[in-house]
């Protein structure tokens, strides 16, 4: 591991200096968790993400970012998975395109449970890896997220932005570093619906689970994630 890179002191709003981090995956994380510790930041990694489909999916991505907690010495808070919850609440939503109502749905389900989980716990401030990653719309995440933390007066939401300063650059960096598993979807069973059928439009393969990793070598700058 290094945390060699030029990096700006991390801005924590009121001064706190104690964050829970909503985790997403391994490759978004990366670069977050490392920022924060060079700012010295103490922060836990909390992991609840139902919208993951399948299981051994769920299971890679979750195991590729304890792994990476545990490397670098950071708690791991593991939640439920969740599941049928989350299918649920994405009724009605099968066919809705990405960046739709039902990734507000999801983001609102996982901010939640980190808002209540922060709460309980001690945490002023809550943030997410999400927002890092080119394929999501920012602006939606961090909407879900101050909503999910305006329900406690004692939290609130962290709306950085992880992408700027060099920041999406670290995050293939470090995953090509760590040899991260590399998702090639967003997480869910619609997305990995819809993501098959435009690969197959176009003459490509399904995706295979558990196959492709991160590597030096790499020419892929993005993961496809949650």
């Amino acid at each position: 591991m290094s945390l060699n890179y030029e990096r700006n002191p991390l801005p924590l709003p009121n001064g706190h200096q104690k964050v829970l981090l909503h985790s997403c995956c391994a490759p978004c994380s990366g670069e977050v968790m490392e920022a924060m510790l060079a700012s010295g930041i103490d922060f836990t990694i909390f992991f609840y993400n139902p919208n993951i489909h399948p299981l051994k999916e769920y299971e890679l991505r979750k195991d590729e970012n304890i792994r990476f907690a545990e490397q670098m010495g950071i708690p791991f808070i593991d939640a439920d998975y969740d599941r049928d919850n989350w299918f649920a609440r994405a009724k009605g939503m099968e066919n809705e395109p990405e960046r739709g109502i039902r990734c507000t749905m999801c983001f609102d389900m996982r901010f939640e449970r980190t808002a209540l989980y922060a709460h309980e716990h001690g945490f002023p401030v809550i943030t997410s890896s999400l927002g890092i990653s080119r394929w999501k719309n920012m602006q939606q995440i961090n909407e879900c997220g101050v909503r999910a933390a305006s329900h406690y007066p004692d939290l609130m939401y962290w709306e950085y932005n992880w992408r700027k300063g060099g920041g999406s650059s670290r995050m293939i960096e470090i995953s090509k570093r760590e040899e991260f598993y590399q998702q090639e979807y967003c997480g869910c069973v619609y997305s990995l619906r819809d993501t098959n059928r435009h690969r197959l439009a176009t003459g490509r393969e399904r995706i295979k689970l558990g196959t492709i990793f991160y590597s030096v070598d790499s020419e892929k700058n993005d993961c496809e994630s949650h």
